[in-house]
């Protein structure tokens, strides 16, 4: 079975034989599955009234555990924003309603934001379409599969997850 990547790496061979264009057959590959995934994720949390970044923040709270509360600062952890950008997405989201402030008991100045029942509701809802756009993206593979690929991009990718700061 003949991919677009096949036919643009065999174009790149022709056109400059010259370089090796190996690593094209592994890394375009994965960027093309990202755009795929990310469709799918915004069809998944488009059917629950959700952006890519609400869910992104609702999920956060949702794996912290009952009370589902975090700091801003553990939520910027998390998501990879900046304190500002953090701020209003905390402002937005308790606008409609899905987390609320409450103030921390071991900060007087600072704050705890929590998911309320109706944003606990949205994510897990969103959260179960996703798994199943995942699922259809995944369907050619056999479980052993899906086990080796998952080893093989950890490799990859934990460097990137633990570098410090």
């Amino acid at each position: 079975m003949e991919d677009e990547v096949d036919r643009l790496v065999a174009a790149w061979r022709r056109e400059r034989p010259d370089l090796d264009v190996e690593p094209l057959e592994v890394l375009s590959r994965v960027s093309r599955l990202a755009r795929h995934l990310d469709r799918a994720r915004r069809l998944a949390f488009s059917e629950h009234s959700l952006e890519p970044w609400e869910f992104d923040v609702l999920t956060a709270l949702r794996r912290a555990g009952s009370p589902y509360q975090l700091s801003p600062g553990q939520l910027l952890t998390q998501t990879l924003v900046t304190s500002g950008t953090m701020t209003n997405r905390i402002d937005r989201l308790a606008k409609k309603g899905l987390v609320e402030r409450l103030p921390d008991p071991s900060d007087r100045r600072g704050v705890l934001v929590r998911l309320t029942d109706e944003g606990r509701d949205r994510a897990d809802q969103a959260l179960a379409g996703l798994l199943d756009q995942e699922r259809a993206i995944l369907a050619e593979l056999s479980s052993a599969q899906r086990g080796e690929l998952a080893g093989l991009l950890r490799q990859l990718t934990a460097p990137f997850d633990n570098i410090p700061g």
